[in-house]
């Protein structure tokens, strides 16, 4: 979970830089790229499910809810940032667009020092003890085993779930609308130029 967040960081501070360095390049089609590597980044959903899976089972609700409301805090700010008396002028511009590249940087130098998922470390990588270990790093000394006896249980009824990959996914009839539908909601997202806000 933590790599891959740290590899979507990675590539919005690449799409970042390549949209602040369109008007220097005169092209505008490196808005179009940068917008696009914006879109394909997965750092939504693995931000909830880091978030969700890192906290204890009393704030995981709360802890999940404030994605959304900095997801709209961040819509705001764009839209006040992208004012002409602020960034929105015809010279700042090219900082307003590149801007989404410094949470991801922000986010790249403090995930580091975070532990990775426990439910990740046991589950997918039967490391107990170091599940252990990120549970006593992020929630502090304590007994913690009703916690680890919870994720024992999912990863018992995980053996009876087949996991598909993507392509068997894509291939099982079962899954098809469902999957038409996610498809079509996150393209006409992308489109609808709410994330250019």
């Amino acid at each position: 979970r933590k790599k891959c967040l740290l590899c979507n960081n990675l590539l919005m501070i690449v799409a970042a830089s390549i949209m602040g360095c369109s008007k220097i390049a005169r092209s505008f089609e490196m808005i179009v790229i940068g917008r696009f590597m914006c879109g394909i980044s997965l750092c939504v959903p693995l931000h909830h499910q880091y978030v969700g899976e890192i906290s204890p089972r009393k704030l995981r609700g709360f802890a999940n809810s404030t994605s959304s409301f900095f997801w709209s805090l961040g819509k705001a700010v764009g839209q006040i940032s992208g004012q002409r008396e602020l960034l929105g002028s015809q010279y700042l511009w090219p900082m307003l667009m590149a801007s989404c590249g410094l949470p991801a940087l922000v986010q790249l130098i403090t995930l580091p020092f975070f532990p990775e998922s426990p439910p990740y470390l046991l589950m997918h990588k039967g490391d107990q003890e170091g599940c252990k270990k990120a549970i006593r790093q992020l929630w502090g000394e304590g007994h913690h085993q009703a916690e680890i006896d919870d994720i024992m249980k999912e990863k018992a009824t995980m053996k009876n779930t087949k996991i598909l990959s993507v392509l068997e996914l894509m291939k099982e009839p079962a899954f098809r609308w469902q999957l038409y539908v996610i498809v079509i909601l996150t393209a006409t997202v992308q489109l609808c130029g709410i994330n250019a806000v």
